[in-house]
């Protein structure tokens, strides 16, 4: 195969439609629209689901599910290779979190997950522990304190 035999995959490319441009090209005067109404003039046609003035079908499902973002408990989220730039024995509360620029916004609370490893001893302060987070403090030596 050489540069100049290279061609593109058989039916990849296809030529423009240029409407418009006379009665010959097939595709003059009307330009494809046939004659007059909604969907022969421009910015013309309706909006997606309507269904020609029959109740289309989104209003006639029923409303389904429920989202209680009002008074849901969002936790910020720290993961355990982040607490291994702590000096041994230091405990860790959110307020510390704040302070070194691992926390921005503590929102409700903090939930602390065992995403990585953890190589130092700690006594880690949190509202929250996910069950793998908890053992492996524990396992490197340390405390979980539930707030």
């Amino acid at each position: 195969m050489k540069l100049h035999e290279l061609q593109p995959a058989e039916g990849s490319k296809s030529t423009r439609k240029r409407v418009g441009r006379g009665t010959g090209s097939g595709l003059g005067k009307t330009s494809g629209r046939g004659h007059k109404g909604q969907n022969a003039r421009s910015g013309g046609g309706v909006r997606p689901g309507f269904e020609g003035g029959q109740n289309p079908l989104y209003r006639r499902l029923p409303k389904r599910g429920f989202n209680n973002e009002r008074f849901a408990t969002v936790y910020a989220i720290v993961n355990l290779d982040q607490l291994n730039g702590f000096a041994d024995g230091t405990e860790v509360t959110p307020e510390l979190l704040l302070s070194e620029g691992i926390l921005k916004n503590p929102k409700d609370g903090i939930k602390v997950l065992g995403n990585g490893e953890l190589t130092v001893k700690l006594t880690v302060k949190a509202h929250k522990f996910s069950q793998s987070a908890a053992d492996k403090i524990q396992a490197a030596g340390g405390k979980t304190e539930v707030i």
